[in-house]
């Protein structure tokens, strides 16, 4: 069963209400258990081709339908305003190349989702709401966000995950940030990068990937880095890893 209703955030206004999806496990309304929580970014990508932006979902449904993992999944869609999606996904102030300076609001997003979206989803829903139990995921920027996530909110989040992060667009912030803030054990982190999205003279983007699971690595989490061989940097292609990054983030439980 998933639940959708419009929101707006009034810390990330928008002209238009944006759509929170939330997905219930297939025996939730009868076992009276309450279940971990799987946090996403660009949630409209996430379980139905016909609201993803370029018309192909990750197929979370699908997925979770056939495996019935007992797990509640809460995915938020973007700002789809100009480049405000860039904006809330962007932890830092960031001027890049080809689109100029960026106003980063990434800390404000996460305020939010860890204040009064997570309070509605705990308050609603029969979750389990400590950090062993909450999780967070999301690709391209949102894999940046992920690990932002799990680093700068690491007493709310203990696993994530991050698909075709776009670490190179904050390194210069983000591995201080590693390396200041000591992670709580458990903390496990999956990142990937697939060789189809990588220009010919891209290499510096594996690199990239593997600094920053050391980097994450030195500062307590468990990492779980993999390149893809061919993988684009497309929803079908995340979809196919979704039993990969699944089964390690829940391997514990």
């Amino acid at each position: 069963m998933i639940r959708i209703k419009k929101i707006q955030i009034p810390e990330l206004p928008t002209e238009s209400p944006r759509r929170l999806y939330v997905y219930l496990p297939h025996d939730y309304q009868h076992s009276g258990r309450r279940y971990p929580v799987l946090y996403m970014f660009d949630g409209h990508n996430v379980f139905y081709d016909s609201h993803a932006t370029y018309g192909k979902s990750w197929g979370m449904k699908e997925y979770l339908t056939r495996t019935k993992l007992p797990l509640i999944v809460v995915a938020v869609e973007c700002n789809h305003e100009g480049e405000r999606r860039m904006n809330e996904y962007s932890p830092w102030d960031t001027d890049f190349p080809g689109l100029g300076q960026l106003e980063g609001l990434g800390q404000a997003t996460m305020e939010w989702m860890v204040g009064p979206l997570k309070q509605e989803i705990d308050r609603t829903y029969r979750t389990l709401p400590d950090r062993e139990n909450t999780m967070i995921a999301g690709s391209s920027m949102g894999g940046l966000m992920s690990l932002y996530a799990v680093t700068a909110y690491n007493g709310i989040f203990s696993r994530a995950a991050a698909l075709s992060p776009c670490i190179w667009f904050s390194t210069n912030e983000l591995y201080p940030l590693f390396s200041k803030t000591p992670l709580r054990n458990p903390t496990q982190v999956y990142m990937d990068l697939g060789t189809g999205e990588i220009p010919e003279d891209g290499r510096s983007y594996l690199s990239e990937m593997f600094r920053c699971a050391a980097e994450l690595s030195n500062a307590g989490a468990d990492v779980a880095a993999r390149v893809i061989p061919g993988a684009a940097h497309c929803e079908a292609a995340w979809e196919r890893r979704i039993p990969v990054f699944m089964d390690y983030l829940l391997e514990s439980k």
